[in-house]
């Protein structure tokens, strides 16, 4: 299987490429936010653990979530391959992934990390707030989020290092550079598995 993480700061393209790595390479697009939230519209077991630890304004556990990823996961059985997006986001939950996945005989193939500098990354996600008119992209939240992901998500990046999977894509250009340099590198990290 062809599993990849992808990663990068609110504003690098991580959606865009994540669509355009889905229809290349027939994987399955595994979303956190999508799965707790189809666990708690199904009122599964696991969707109303999680759905009384949001309801407190609490996060959901990270083995609550790896449980979730295992369902959908084993559910896609027959699959390529998937992509996950916005997961994992520290060490603890990139360890218990590893765990997961290796229990059914797979493993992270690469991570993709998109790498833009903090200014483009502003200029873009005010761009994106006076085109989409979300709230969120405003300078104040745009500089907290950036914040929040660099203490908090960027030591993923060392993790991932460790493991020999870390991949850095220059995350400028057109769609289209971008995406041939994500593809020259997934098709080199297949070839080093064959």
């Amino acid at each position: 299987m062809l599993n990849v993480v992808i990663f990068g700061a609110p504003g690098s393209g991580k959606g865009t490429q994540s669509d355009l790595i889905i229809k290349e390479f027939g994987l399955e697009h595994i979303s956190t936010g999508d799965v707790l939230r189809a666990e708690i519209k199904e009122g599964t077991e696991l969707g109303k653990i999680a759905n009384d630890y949001i309801s407190k304004g609490q996060l959901v556990p990270d083995e609550l979530i790896i449980d979730m990823l295992a369902n959908v996961l084993d559910s896609k059985e027959n699959s390529k391959g998937v992509i996950f997006d916005g997961f994992p986001r520290t060490i603890p939950q990139a360890e218990a992934l590893k765990k997961m996945l290796n229990e059914r005989g797979t493993d992270v193939t690469l991570m993709i990390n998109l790498h833009v500098e903090e200014g483009e990354l502003i200029n873009r996600l005010l761009e994106r707030g006076k085109s989409s008119g979300r709230s969120d992209d405003n300078i104040d939240t745009i500089k907290s989020r950036l914040e929040v992901y660099h203490s908090q998500t960027a030591p993923l990046a060392e993790y991932y290092i460790k493991e020999g999977k870390h991949h850095t894509i220059k995350g400028v250009g057109t769609i289209e550079e971008i995406f041939e340099r994500i593809k020259e590198r997934i098709k080199e990290r297949i070839n080093i598995h064959l």
